[in-house]
């Protein structure tokens, strides 16, 4: 579902992102789309690519002497039609894994741990509750689904077959830990748990690891309000969680089409994305607007 107007040649359109080819690098494009259960709705969240885009370079800059990313400048060669939400970024070759790092037990990976006392593969220790802090962070990725279908989480061994590299497999493990760490002690501090994450990585013209696509984001991470943390049921989010709860309450078996929002969940996710961007970045989101000469984050109206 392409929704941008850009006189580009289009290389790719996904659930939330379209990506343009200009030349030796790539437009990255955030729409205002949302999703949940890997089905796109019908109704924009406007604002939401900014969010994403802005945290998405926050967060860049501040894990950057880990490992090299993609980003190459939110101004340069950016449309002022999508200025905010969209990034001009090195071309890499992706690959096939979801990088998912959790540090505390909730989601699929609850799921996993109530069935089986493990999560993709990794055994923890008994008796553990929805939403604890694990001992230490786990590594526990998936499989990257196509339009419409689910991401699967796998174990390490199948990350190795995946990739033909256990080496590569390793490193993919080691540094998206690593990420997770400075992260998760990053936010803590501005008062949000990091409760998980996943990572999207590639290999650049030279075969160098490199970080791609958002990163750290509402839409990639749960991110819990620290000062309202209760383990032993879900969690209040700054994050997609709360289309989710909406969307698992109204009856929707989970398969396209998905519903169309309601006003006041359209308003509360905004809330919401913003108060994620300003607590993380330590500024408005009306700094990023101006930053990137978007213009003004309280009239922003999203074309996506």
């Amino acid at each position: 579902m392409t929704t941008e107007t850009l006189d580009l040649p289009l290389l790719s359109a996904g659930k939330v992102r379209e990506m343009y080819d200009l030349g030796d690098r790539i437009l990255m494009v955030a729409s205002d789309r949302i999703s949940t259960y890997d089905v796109v709705h019908p109704t924009l969240v406007p604002g939401k690519g900014a969010v994403l885009t802005g945290l998405s370079v926050f967060w860049f800059g501040l894990t950057e002497d880990i490992v090299a990313n993609h980003l190459v400048s939110a101004t340069e060669d950016v449309p002022a039609a999508v200025r905010g939400r969209a990034l001009a970024v090195r071309k890499l070759q992706m690959l096939p894994v979801e990088c998912v790092v959790r540090g505390y037990l909730s989601g699929s990976g609850f799921k996993d741990y109530t069935a089986s006392g493990a999560v993709c593969g990794v055994a923890l220790p008994s008796g553990l509750r929805e939403s604890d802090r694990l001992p230490e962070p786990i590594y526990t990725p998936a499989t990257k689904a196509q339009i419409g279908d689910h991401d699967e989480n796998i174990d390490f061994e199948a990350t190795v077959r995946a990739l033909g590299d256990r080496q590569l497999a390793e490193r993919l493990r080691d540094v998206s830990i690593a990420i997770y760490a400075r992260a998760a002690e990053h936010a803590l501090a501005r008062g949000i748990i990091l409760a998980d994450t996943k990572f999207e990585f590639g290999l650049d013209a030279d075969g160098t690891l490199t970080l791609g696509d958002e990163v750290l984001t509402p839409d990639s991470s749960r991110f819990w309000p620290a000062d309202r943390y209760e383990p032993g049921h879900a969690q209040p989010s700054f994050d997609k969680q709360y289309v989710r709860d909406w969307a698992a309450g109204t009856g929707w078996d989970k398969s396209a089409p998905a519903p169309a929002i309601p006003a006041d969940i359209v308003a509360g996710t905004q809330r919401l994305y913003a108060q994620a961007y300003e607590l993380i970045s330590g500024e408005p989101l009306e700094a990023w607007y101006e930053r990137v000469g978007a213009g003004s984050a309280a009239e922003a109206v999203s074309t996506s």
